[in-house]
């Protein structure tokens, strides 16, 4: 089979014709995987906690437990300043470019994401304007829920998954509704948005009052 290639691509170049192995286009890398499950606790810093608290507190309020946004930077990027998806995802909180351009239209002050204090600025601010947009239309008790789950999938798709949970006559307010419906629910990769949310939770209860993990 080598050898046929071979007497082709000869061929090829007598004719002046580029030959096949340089025409030939190399197959398309895999994406890299997703973050994987939290680290140990030994291996989790606790050098960003300080942005966590101070821009929880900005746009959430002082009452809002700032821990949850350090547990989705763990899920988004392991706490690692320096990781970047495959589709343009970056940073400790993995902001997408077009989610940039949404939280500085509103916070001006946020353009610099690359900046490991302002991209966790702008992540929690893009959690903010995800809160208000489902505020008053949900189940107060899963307000973290939704919000989490719209941050990974985008919130048109949540609202997909509410109209099949309705029309499955389930309360859609509600997020073990959405769990439900979700293999259901047209074009979202629902196991990874589930496995997001429920990770984020799980590596809230492996953190002590202080946001340490410690277990």
């Amino acid at each position: 089979m080598a050898l046929a290639r071979i007497g082709v691509a000869l061929f090829c170049a007598s004719l002046g014709a580029p030959a096949l192995a340089q025409t030939a286009k190399p197959a398309p890398a895999a994406p890299p995987a997703p973050p994987s499950n939290p680290p140990p606790a030994s291996q989790v810093t606790d050098r960003y906690d300080p942005h966590f608290q101070k821009y929880t507190k900005r746009f959430f309020g002082p009452g809002f437990d700032w821990r949850l946004f350090k547990a989705q930077s763990m899920a988004e990027s392991n706490l690692n300043p320096n990781a970047r998806s495959w589709v343009g995802a970056r940073g400790l909180m993995q902001l997408m470019p077009r989610t940039q351009q949404e939280v500085r239209a509103k916070n001006p002050e946020l353009r610099l994401v690359t900046h490991d204090e302002l991209n966790i600025a702008a992540g929690i601010a893009y959690d903010r304007q995800i809160w208000q947009l489902w505020e008053g239309n949900l189940d107060e008790a899963h307000m973290r829920e939704f919000m989490l789950g719209s941050y990974n999938a985008g919130r048109r798709t949540l609202l997909r998954a509410q109209d099949v949970a309705e029309t499955a006559s389930l309360d859609a307010r509600v997020w073990p509704s959405i769990k439900l419906v979700a293999p259901k629910v047209p074009r979202w990769r629902s196991d990874e948005t589930l496995s997001y949310v429920d990770r984020i939770f799980l590596t809230l209860l492996r953190m002590d009052p202080n946001g340490r993990v410690v277990r």
